[in-house]
């Protein structure tokens, strides 16, 4: 070994004498010297300068995170990282409709955690509105997140999308107790009579959390609704004999191509308690 004062290896013994814990000490700081990790640490407190000089520097927007796949401006929403996010917003490169590992968008996570401004922002954006399954529209309706769901109504989202099950953002909206929002969908025309896979509608996702006013709501809508479709059964048959003034009415069909999983289990309601009364 040089034995020359200023030698290196020297001054390393030394150091590792003095301080055994040094190496491990170093450690965090050696591994965020990787660019990956650097980004992923950086997103995740919010360091838009850090992100933005890697993006300098020629690091990948869209890289994505092993653990859900989650891309930076998935982990940014997820995370309320709003600098990163705002940067990210202005990259001429971001994929606005990356998916998680279970299917779920930017959009669909800021309407779930009711981000309602990112939310807002990723749809003037041009964020991808209507989709097979779960939708933006089903997660704004579960929190009742009024301003979000008419963005995505006024942006042509599909307001009887269906979820893998065929569950509605209506009967969302009525299981999770959003009068506003229900009241909404029902002025925009959402179908009252439709039926998930379990046969349940939007009543029975009511009756589920005892939503007294909602039920009573619905039911009246329901009931309508039944009406006009009686109504027009007996127009049609008074009609059999001028067929070229009969009309036919098809209705739009959602061919669900559900994502392979998804971290809320489908609603399911329990029996009506008619001991709880509607706050």
């Amino acid at each position: 070994m040089n034995d020359h004062p200023h030698d290196p290896s020297r001054r390393q013994l030394f150091a590792a004498a003095l301080l055994p814990g040094l190496e491990k000490l170093l450690e965090p700081i050696a591994r965020k010297s990787n660019s990956y990790e650097e980004w992923f640490a950086a997103i995740e407190i919010d360091d838009a300068l850090r992100c933005q000089l890697l993006l300098q520097r020629g690091f990948d927007p869209n890289t994505i995170e092993p653990e859900r796949l989650d891309t930076a401006l998935l982990l940014s929403v997820r995370h309320r990282a709003w600098k990163v996010f705002a940067l990210l917003l202005k990259h001429p490169d971001v994929q606005l409709d990356a998916r998680s590992r279970n299917g779920d968008t930017a959009l669909m996570i800021a309407a779930f955690n009711g981000d309602t401004k990112a939310a807002l922002e990723l749809i003037d954006k041009g964020a991808e509105i209507n989709r097979p399954g779960w939708t933006a529209l089903h997660y704004a309706c579960a929190v009742g997140n009024l301003a979000v769901i008419r963005k995505l109504i006024e942006n042509s989202a599909y307001i009887d999308a269906e979820s893998p099950n065929k569950t509605t953002p209506l009967m969302m909206a009525a299981r999770g107790g959003h009068l506003s929002s229900v009241q909404f969908l029902i002025d925009e025309g959402a179908d009252v009579t439709a039926k998930n896979e379990l046969g349940l509608n939007s009543i029975d996702f009511a009756k589920s959390q005892n939503h007294i006013a909602i039920i009573t709501l619905l039911e009246r809508y329901v009931k309508q609704a039944e009406t006009k479709a009686e109504t027009k059964a007996d127009t049609k048959i008074d009609t059999t004999a001028s067929p070229e003034t009969s009309t036919a009415t098809t209705q739009p069909e959602n061919s669900s191509n559900p994502p392979e999983e998804f971290y809320k289990e489908a609603a399911q309601p329990k029996a009506e308690s008619e001991s709880k009364t509607q706050k």
